[in-house]
């Protein structure tokens, strides 16, 4: 070999084993089979959500605030490439997460009654928001009064954006993405007991009566229902279909009135209704915690309850709208959608003595107006540009979108709810993306989420869309009113 290609072959590094590199450096906090540890899991669906540049920027540079330090010292940019492309690879033994492994990870931190049934506090505990911080993986609490931070709190790793409330306020349910549920007491502001429901979970409800938890995986493909009281497992189901097929869950809801759970899944063309009490005559006949599956004719991506629990309006993934009712057990309507609708994010209001339902388009700029009654999409609003959610409230004659998913995500546009007609707009940063609405109980406030590292979240007066307060978050995705969440507000997802 001539003496050249000799020192170039000599100057060109190995590629990285991946594997072994991963066992020096990253096993100890990460576990050994990537399910996770002092540091999270590390398995497909658990980085599904991580940009390929963010998942590159944290292996670099690391995390903030954690011991993830970043390998920009030890590894060039193809061997960031590499691990990284490793750990997005499905690892050569699948992953499970056992009923033993769930009684295993339990911890009760405060057993049921041993805490005063009081609040520590002397704000409003009806009036209090709940804020996810996914920059450095904390929550606040805030005073919906006072719009002041009360208290702030480290959170298991990727929460779910959307806890979940027990009837009375007290107590609020967090999924992380990792598959930990966490039980906090909000009166005496701290944990009260966990458990590892699974190594992916999409999100969880807490039924009306405040007695169970039901959580949903994507991995391993199960539901598994809690003792609300400590967390304490009461039963697994596999989610599978009539055929047999294994499916994701897409997302896990309480229907209230209905006294049960909705279960849309992601793979298989099914919605799951689990009752957990004694149902409204309304409510079709079935055991308690027993399935009773309703067949579509294609699987639901999205979907939305209308007020009384009596329909789901649901869309595919090609926006095909349908209604469900949910007593026959069948779609009774189509809805005429395009793009992508996020009906999930969908709101209603009584509009000229009609009740209506509007949904943000997550691919189409633009906000669908359905009439409840005849089904007919009565109108279809013109926005910025593709969006997330919407929100409004009783009190408020406006409706408040985003439009996040587009170059201007850093606007929100006010919408009249009489004339269908974009009215205002509000900037809280320019240039960084605000969305996710959320109002007081009172609807005096609305409270806007700017999405970035060192972002806030911004108070506006909901009547005159003049700024009132601004506090620091770190990337705040989400604020949950107590009060609005409990009463099942029309103004907000459920």
């Amino acid at each position: 070999m001539p003496r050249a290609a000799v020192a170039a072959a000599q100057e060109t590094p190995a590629p990285l084993d991946a594997a072994a590199f991963y066992g020096q450096h990253c096993a100890a906090c990460h576990g050994a089979a990537r399910l996770g540890g002092m540091g999270p899991a590390l398995l497909p669906e658990s980085l599904e959500r991580l940009r390929p540049q963010e998942l590159a920027a944290v292996l670099r540079d690391g995390r903030p605030a954690t011991q993830m330090a970043g390998f920009a010292g030890q590894l060039d940019a193809a061997g960031i490439d590499a691990l990284a492309a490793w750990l997005r690879a499905a690892p050569a033994a699948a992953p499970d997460w056992s009923a033993a492994d769930m009684a295993a990870s339990r911890i009760v931190y405060h057993p049921a009654g041993s805490l005063p049934a009081r609040p520590v506090f002397s704000a409003d505990p009806a009036n209090l928001f709940l804020v996810v911080e996914a920059g450095s993986h904390h929550v606040s609490v805030l005073d919906g009064d006072k719009l002041e931070r009360i208290y702030r709190f480290r959170s298991r790793f990727a929460l779910h954006g959307g806890p979940k409330f027990s009837h009375d306020g007290r107590y609020v349910f967090f999924a992380s993405r990792d598959g930990w549920v966490s039980k906090f007491d909000l009166w005496n502001l701290t944990l009260a007991a966990e458990i590892r429901v699974g190594l992916n979970t999409r999100n969880l409800a807490v039924s009306d009566d405040g007695k169970w938890v039901l959580a949903g995986n994507t991995l391993p493909q199960t539901l598994v229902l809690l003792h609300a009281e400590d967390l304490a497992p009461a039963r697994v189901y596999d989610v599978r279909g009539a055929d047999g097929t294994a499916s994701r869950v897409s997302a896990v809801y309480d229907a209230a009135p209905r006294a049960s759970f909705i279960v849309a899944l992601r793979d298989i063309p099914e919605v799951w209704e689990i009752p957990y009490g004694a149902a409204p005559a309304a409510a079709p006949p079935g055991r308690a915690f027993t399935p009773r599956v309703i067949a579509l004719g294609e699987v639901l991506d999205d979907f939305f309850f209308d007020q009384r629990y009596l329909h789901i309006l649901g869309a595919s993934r090609n926006g095909h709208g349908q209604v469900i009712d949910l007593a026959q057990g069948r779609k009774v309507a189509d809805l005429a959608l395009s793009g992508m609708p996020h009906l999930g994010s969908g709101i209603t209001w009584v509009r000229r003595g009609r009740e209506v339902m509007a949904s943000p388009n997550l691919k189409q700029g633009r906000i669908s107006v359905i009439d409840m009654q005849s089904w007919q999409t009565v109108a279809e609003i013109a926005t910025n540009g593709p969006g997330f959610f919407l929100r409004s409230h009783e009190n408020t004659p406006y409706a408040w979108t985003d439009a996040m998913m587009s170059p201007r995500r850093d606007t929100l546009q006010v919408i009249d709810k009489d004339s269908l007609r974009v009215v205002a707009s509000v900037t809280p940063s320019p240039g960084r993306t605000a969305a996710h609405v959320e109002f007081t109980r009172d609807g005096r406030y609305a409270l806007v989420s700017v999405m970035e590292q060192d972002g806030a979240i911004v108070a506006y007066d909901a009547a005159t869309l003049r700024e009132v307060a601004r506090i620091p978050m770190d990337k705040p995705v989400g604020k949950y009113n107590v009060f609005n969440k409990t009463t099942r507000s029309s103004g907000t997802s459920h």
